[in-house]
């Protein structure tokens, strides 16, 4: 019953892509779901739980330099730009305003596509209309 919805936004915080998987999926098996329908741009910026090598050739094969922190498991971790790393609270600025709407916050849809009927709908009245 639970879900994650996969977000990438502009660098307005607002949603360009949503995806809405099942909550036991990895954000590695995640970012597959989003990895091909991504938006040409100079950076992505993602947090540790996207850090994979598999991820960071796909991103950087479509002309993407990815801003990623290592996870700690890793030995050489890879650099990245901690100042614009930062820029990264946009993204849970759009979830937060997502969940302003109880319908959201609640999730009293049993049906996934009637749930991200309503995020999709939250996000059209909350950043375009």
């Amino acid at each position: 019953m639970s879900s994650k919805l996969r977000t990438v936004c502009d660098g307005e915080g607002r949603p360009i892509i949503m995806v809405l998987s099942e909550g036991q999926m990895s954000n590695h098996k995640g970012a597959r779901l989003v990895v091909e329908a991504l938006p040409p741009a100079r950076c992505l910026i993602a947090d540790q739980g996207y850090d994979s090598a598999w991820f960071r050739e796909a991103v950087a094969a479509r002309g993407i330099d990815p801003c990623i922190p290592s996870s700690r498991s890793r030995k050489r971790p890879y650099p990245y730009d901690k100042t614009l790393h930062r820029q990264r609270n946009k993204v849970e600025n759009l979830i937060a305003k997502l969940k302003d709407w109880r319908r959201i916050a609640t999730r009293y849809d049993r049906c996934a596509h009637t749930f991200f009927s309503a995020i999709c709908i939250a996000a059209a009245v909350i950043f375009w209309l």
